[in-house]
Formats: C-alpha cells, structure tokens, sequence
C-alpha cells in the first residue's frame, strides 16, 4: 500500500533550526518551539488525508520537495524536514516509532514550483 501526503508551502530550513537552537534554554530554546510548531502543523496534514491510518508494517518514505526557487541548498531543506515530519508520523499514530525497524530509508528529489512550493510524500509499506 502507498500512502500520499501533500503539505503546502515550506518548511525552515536547517540553518534557520541551528540558529533557533542557540536561542534560549531548556524548554525556552526557540528551535524546541519550532519543531514542536512544525509537528503540530504537520499533524494536522497527516490527520486530514491519512484519516486514521495505522501502519504496522515496515515503510520507505519518499519525499518530493518543491521549492519556490533554488536559493537554498539541498540539505538545507530536506534535513530538518525529515526530523519532523518522521515525528509527527509517530506522533499521530500513523507509525510505532521512526527507528531502524519502521523505517528502512528514504529518498529526496527536488523541483521548483514557484506558483505552488510544497512537499509531497509518499509512505510506501513494504
């Protein structure tokens, strides 16, 4: 089975999460607030289109980022991306966990979109 996710617009890249991260401490540390804000947006992504779907088996997740331009490095948008996103799965339910045993890898590909920039992901059970 293959699952299909598509989230509108972009996320921060890693730079923009290391440099959250050396603000504040403990449970102030802005780059905590941001993920924990990039969870939750995504969780409402994956709530509305998987609509309650529990994987028990092994997935590999496709991911396909459409920027608006080529101004950030490829790393950059796809790193702090697949934190977050492989979080919010667990999160919600969709996933056990996002360890070794649920998820045997993954893979980017990247696109300009100017008029639409998202990502689309598919989760593929294997």
């Amino acid at each position: 089975m293959v699952y299909k996710i598509i989230i509108d617009g972009r996320f921060p890249s890693m730079n923009e999460f290391i440099a959250a991260n050396r603000i504040g401490k403990g449970r102030f540390n802005k780059g905590n607030k941001m993920k924990q804000d990039s969870q939750n947006q995504l969780s409402y992504y994956i709530t509305s289109q998987l609509k309650k779907v529990h994987i028990d088996k092994r997935v590999y997740i496709k991911y396909q980022f459409y920027e608006p331009n080529k101004k950030r490095d490829l790393d950059n948008v796809s790193g702090y991306f697949h934190k977050v996103f492989q979080d919010a799965l667990v999160q919600c339910k969709v996933l056990h966990n996002d360890s070794w045993h649920y998820i045997t890898g993954f893979s980017d590909e990247f696109y300009v979109d100017s008029k639409n920039p998202r990502i689309e992901v598919e989760i593929v059970e294997e």
